[in-house]
């Protein structure tokens, strides 16, 4: 079983940036992809970004395209996402997720474990 802790969230202003970083329990991290969902007041639950197990695929939301970066480091047991030029509506609870696949999944379904979530909130 794999334990996910998400932190980095927190208040910021519309332009600025923001990085979250999941910190996964177990010796398999490797053996996971990742992915980052977020969640807003009355919304379900969206996908922003993927990593695949290998890091050779990486998929992101399109809201979030150009803007947001997905890493990882296995020897760390860490992914992480970069958001840049954050927007009001970018404004979510984020999630760390992590599925057994080899591929970066977009879907929801696919995700096995999930963290608490960090809450990330940008202001005008």
């Amino acid at each position: 079983q794999v334990q996910l802790v998400e932190s980095g969230g927190g208040l910021v202003q519309a332009g600025g940036s923001l990085r979250l970083s999941c910190v996964a329990s177990g010796p398999t991290f490797s053996s996971y992809a990742m992915g980052w969902f977020r969640q807003a007041p009355g919304k379900e639950r969206e996908f922003v970004a993927a990593i695949s197990r290998s890091f050779v695929d990486r998929y992101y939301g399109d809201s979030v395209k150009g803007r947001f970066t997905i890493s990882r480091d296995n020897a760390k047991n860490t992914v992480t996402l970069q958001m840049n030029s954050l927007k009001l509506e970018d404004t979510a609870v984020y999630y760390c997720a992590a599925s057994g696949s080899s591929w970066a999944i977009t879907s929801i379904a696919r995700y096995d474990y999930w963290g608490q979530g960090t809450q990330v909130t940008v202001s005008s």
